[in-house]
């Protein structure tokens, strides 16, 4: 009965740590900077709306994103902080109706949020890993800390060092990495912060693989084996996973997902979902 809690807790958690634009204020759209690139049609300075944002806040090209040269906002995800600033912060006072020092606060304070809601992503799945067990009660300290830090007020949120905390973090996330990749059979590929972008790995052996910040840009991954690997920060944009095998990959994120390419017979954790605009014909 307590591990059906357990599940059940972790489910609810994970579904809050996902962006729900109908509860946001569109911050995404407004705060973030982007440039003109193969992600994004335009320019647009940090603070400054998108002028494809309409005025309740909903994106006015959505359904057509892709083909207008949007492709980044379709693997962007907030990780749920978006309607945390709009809804918790900021207790549902929107930007646009708040003075000009709300509005640059509100902007200030969401890319905070939103790195502190990625680590409650990353902390909550692996407190669901089995073999991370003996790090379970310093990462639910962790997690503790963390939401603690991300229901702040702005001032306190403002002057956070997120970075400092990040670091923190990151040594149990270390930790839990080693403890989980420890049960896989055979050698532990370390491609930590490896060049790998175009890389040639079709059906490559790297089951258990340390890819922690791996450039993995329009790498071919066909056919690869990657269950058990530690997926944190790797950049999979135009990878190519099609019938790749991530049953086991942990500390893999949607955005990460959204930005690759795949197809019907691409494995997958039931952390994330299956792209959309994947295709068996991809």
């Amino acid at each position: 009965m307590r591990e059906h809690t357990a599940d059940r807790t972790q489910t609810r958690a994970r579904a809050e740590l996902r962006g729900d634009c109908a509860s946001c204020f569109g911050l995404c759209c407004a705060a973030l900077p982007f440039a003109r690139s193969a992600d994004f049609a335009i320019d647009k300075d940090a603070g400054t709306p998108c002028p494809n944002l309409r005025t309740d806040h909903r994106c006015g090209i959505h359904a057509t994103l892709r083909e207008r040269g949007f492709t980044g906002c379709t693997v962007y995800d907030c990780f749920g902080a978006g309607q945390r600033v709009s809804q918790l912060t900021f207790g549902g006072r929107e930007w646009r109706a708040g003075p000009p020092e709300q509005r640059r606060r509100m902007f200030d304070v969401f890319p905070v949020v939103r790195q502190l809601h990625e680590l409650l992503w990353y902390l909550t799945e692996a407190l669901t890993l089995p073999a991370a067990r003996p790090v379970h009660a310093d990462l639910r300290g962790a997690l503790a800390d963390t939401e603690r830090l991300a229901g702040g007020t702005p001032e306190e949120l403002a002057g956070l060092d997120v970075a400092a905390h990040r670091q923190r973090v990151n040594v149990l996330l270390l930790r839990t990495s080693e403890l989980v990749r420890a049960g896989t059979r055979g050698r532990k590929k370390n491609r930590r912060n490896a060049d790998l972008m175009g890389a040639r790995l079709k059906g490559a052996d790297l089951a258990g693989a340390d890819l922690r910040g791996a450039y993995l840009i329009a790498a071919d991954l066909t056919g690869a084996d990657l269950r058990g690997a530690d997926l944190i920060g790797a950049d999979l944009r135009d990878a190519d996973l099609t019938d790749a095998d991530l049953t086991g990959a942990f500390f893999l994120t949607q955005p990460q997902v959204n930005a690759a390419r795949g197809g019907p017979g691409t494995g997958l954790p039931d952390s994330v979902t299956r792209p959309v605009h994947w295709t068996a014909g991809r």
